[in-house]
């Protein structure tokens, strides 16, 4: 190699990822944002598994004490009515029916709660139905 002519100028030295300068803002601000929603739409999942499971669990101990032989499945669904209201809102104890079916020759009694699917925190529309089931005593 030759030396460099007098009076000629050098380039400036090169620096690893120089001609990135100011990136690292813009990635934590795209990353954080894509972070954030993440986590919020597993919040709201937990949210809506946390509430559909209570209606199950709350549904399901309604059957229970309407399947006994000194109740009706009326004091069944009042029950689940009032374990709704207790555990999560009363708006999601406007609904709730009970009823005795026959499954393989055997009566049931099943408490129905039709509710609201959380999804927006507790917002959302009316599309969850779950049920719970126990086998009627005396038969």
């Amino acid at each position: 190699m030759s030396p460099a002519p007098s009076g000629a100028e050098r380039p400036p030295p090169r620096l690893p990822g120089g001609s990135e300068a100011g990136a690292a803002v813009t990635d934590f601000v795209m990353v954080s944002g894509l972070l954030t929603l993440l986590f919020v739409a597993v919040l709201q999942l937990g949210v809506a598994l946390h509430v559909r499971n209570t209606l199950i669990s709350c549904a399901s101990e309604g059957a229970r004490l309407g399947a006994r032989a000194d109740a009706s499945p009326g004091d069944g669904a009042a029950r689940a009515r009032l374990l709704i209201s207790r555990a999560i809102s009363d708006a999601y104890a406007r609904d709730v029916s009970a009823g005795v079916e026959t499954a393989d020759g055997v009566q049931v009694v099943v408490v129905r709660v039709h509710a609201p699917m959380p999804v927006i925190g507790l917002l959302g529309p009316h599309d969850l139905e779950v049920a719970g089931r126990a086998f009627a005593e005396g038969q």
